[in-house]
């Protein structure tokens, strides 16, 4: 998924918007959101349902892989239309490989794997009894942050809004088949469903200001953090539990 989507959008965002624009959005619906990941689990806590160790390393995997094939659409683009530089693979998979995110994930399952139980137990306070209130103050900023870019949603225009709507259900439904023929368990199938459904607005931001700097934020970023983010926090992580539940 993390390499399809990116692949597919591009083409259909590319109706509308310039060459730049339609790979680091493509990019951003390919990539994931970490904070819906685990606002998800957290979801799935409270229903006192369990989920395997293995998708936070699926989610971790499916990061960057959307980076790389956003920027090489673009550079592929410029090479086409005026013989644009050669991309520069070194400073491209360091990016989408060692960045911030990636290390911090990465050190996660590192740090968990080696302490075990033992260091489950010894930091329970912090990953369990406070993770509720922590997340809670989380997501009241993302969402003044969100709601602070609603007036740059008459920017993107009608078409970005629906086109990332339509997205958000295809990726879920694409999930959604794959847990059913893997035969995932509930826990899994939803964490999977929810990395498709997401959109980046942290990583993928971040290269893609370096990456192709032509691509306007205000586009990638709004319809990211504005229009799929809380979607997915408010209807979809519900909508998407009752149809993994579904026999």
């Amino acid at each position: 998924m993390a390499i399809l989507v990116p692949i597919y959008a591009y083409f259909i965002l590319k109706i509308k918007l310039d060459k730049h624009n339609a790979a680091a959005l493509a990019g951003s619906f390919g990539s994931i959101s970490a904070v819906t990941f685990v606002t998800a689990g957290a979801f799935l806590h409270n229903l006192k349902v369990e989920y395997g160790g293995f998708i936070v390393a699926g989610m971790a995997l499916m990061e960057s892989p959307a980076i790389v094939i956003a920027v090489v659409l673009d550079r592929l683009n410029k090479n086409k239309m005026n013989g644009g530089s050669r991309i520069n693979w070194k400073a491209l998979f360091h990016e989408a490989l060692f960045g911030s995110s990636i290390y911090l994930l990465v050190g996660a399952l590192i740090v968990g794997y080696i302490t075990g139980d033992s260091g489950w137990k010894a930091e329970k306070v912090f990953a369990d009894d406070l993770f509720k209130g922590i997340l809670t103050f989380f997501l009241l900023d993302m969402g003044i942050s969100a709601a602070r870019r609603f007036r740059e949603l008459a920017h993107v225009g009608f078409f970005l809004i629906i086109t990332a709507v339509v997205l958000m259900v295809v990726n879920a439904t694409v999930g959604l088949i794959l847990t059913k023929v893997i035969g995932m368990p509930i826990g899994d199938a939803l964490m999977f469903v929810v990395l498709c459904a997401s959109a980046s607005y942290i990583a993928v931001p971040a290269a893609m200001k370096d990456m192709i700097p032509e691509a306007n934020p205000s586009i990638y970023l709004t319809v990211a953090l504005s229009i799929v983010f809380p979607i997915n926090i408010i209807v979809g992580i519900p909508l998407y539990y009752y149809f993994v539940t579904l026999t």
